[in-house]
């Protein structure tokens, strides 16, 4: 049984940091590419980040460049994205997921529950 759980988000001031942890199981991590998407309310869903299977690789949208880091450790089937300089606009639900091919949100084939990330002015 595949499990995607996400974790670390919560409420910050703008300008601040969070750190999303997304913890795979069930599944050999390395030969997923993985990705962060968020959704906010009456929004439609937004692919933030995406990193390849040995993280050599990785995608930024232009709404979070130069302020967001993904990174993963295979050893411990985890994916990180780091969160700095935080706006309001950031505020969303935040969604982890695993597929088989590189950043492309039609053929994910896991997805997280998705952890909160409020960021108040």
């Amino acid at each position: 049984q595949v499990q995607v759980v996400e974790s670390g988000g919560g409420l910050v001031q703008a300008g601040g940091s969070l750190r999303l942890s997304c913890i795979v199981s069930g599944l050999t991590f390395g030969d997923y590419a993985m990705g962060w998407f968020r959704q906010a309310p009456g929004k439609e869903r937004e692919t933030i980040s995406c990193i390849s299977w040995s993280g050599r690789n990785t995608y930024y949208a232009d709404s979070v460049k130069g302020r967001f880091s993904i990174s993963r450790e295979n050893a411990k089937a985890t994916l990180y994205l780091q969160m700095n300089s935080l706006k309001p606009e950031d505020t969303a639900m935040y969604y982890c997921a695993a597929g088989r091919v590189y950043c492309s949100a039609e053929n994910v084939d896991y997805w997280g529950q998705g952890t909160q990330v409020t960021v108040s002015s």
